[in-house]
């Protein structure tokens, strides 16, 4: 109803009263998906993308084979919502790093071939140690999937990574798939959330960068309020986060 009301196309599902694993709620059980996805039709809406906790880093195999099950539930859920995207993460360099980029590829590739199966793709949020656009195309590369593509995290990319976002999708742009904004500032060694244009992070510039490879995804507004407590409440953020975004995107693009 929120979403609706607020002029939101579509919701990214990342937990669900306080559960983050999603694949065990009864709203997405065998028995009651198709009902939970007529009801989020009924509204206007779509589901953008089904966000997991899975990472790919894990070395220990009976911990790497953990987490790519888990992103397997995660698929599974996706495919019966109609869904186009599962997150999933990189997330440590905890080895050397060309062993680790190729351990997360090999992840890809084969949460890609699951995902595929089902009309789904993985995506891989640049989050964590794997912030940077070498890093993110080496193992996007390397995984060599059409079902396996990026999740641009761009306020990451550009407060953790240092890029500016013309260089990130000129970069990464042929496999960005679904986006994550949000604004902040600076506060001391970290930074602070804020809400949308009113802190330093450049999400018109990153909107625009996308507008200009004719982005097909959705810009979704991500507030972490359950990790920030001290954050405004959702029934602030996210209209204002939709007003200020819709006039960037009313804007005519700049052609450099």
């Amino acid at each position: 109803d929120f979403a609706a009301a607020n002029g939101f196309a579509a919701i990214e599902l990342r937990g669900l009263m306080g559960n983050l694993d999603l694949p065990s709620r009864p709203e997405f059980s065998v028995d009651r998906i198709a009902s939970t996805k007529r009801d989020i039709a009924a509204h206007g809406l779509k589901i953008a993308c089904v966000s997991s906790s899975s990472n790919m880093h894990e070395a220990d195999p009976a911990l790497r084979e953990k987490e790519l099950a888990d992103a397997r539930r995660f698929i599974d859920v996706a495919a019966g919502l109609d869904a186009p995207n599962v997150r999933v993460f990189g997330n440590d360099f905890n080895g050397p790093k060309e062993q680790v980029i190729a351990r997360v590829a090999a992840g890809m590739r084969a949460l890609g071939d699951y995902a595929g199966r089902r009309g789904v793709t993985v995506i891989l949020e640049s989050h964590g140690d794997f912030v940077t656009s070498p890093t993110l195309k080496a193992v996007l590369t390397q995984a060599d999937s059409p079902y396996a593509a990026l999740l641009w995290d761009a306020h990451h990319t550009f407060a953790d990574g240092g890029e500016q976002p013309e260089f990130t999708v000129k970069e990464l742009g042929p496999w960005i798939r679904h986006t994550h904004l949000k604004d902040s500032v600076s506060d001391g060694k970290e930074r602070k959330y804020v809400l949308t244009g009113k802190g330093d992070a450049p999400i018109e510039r990153q909107v625009d960068a996308l507008r200009g490879i004719d982005y097909p995804g959705y810009y979704c507004f991500e507030w972490e309020k359950v990790w920030h407590p001290e954050l405004a409440d959702a029934s602030v953020a996210f209209p204002d986060y939709s007003r200020v975004l819709a006039e960037y995107l009313r804007k005519p693009l700049k052609k450099s």
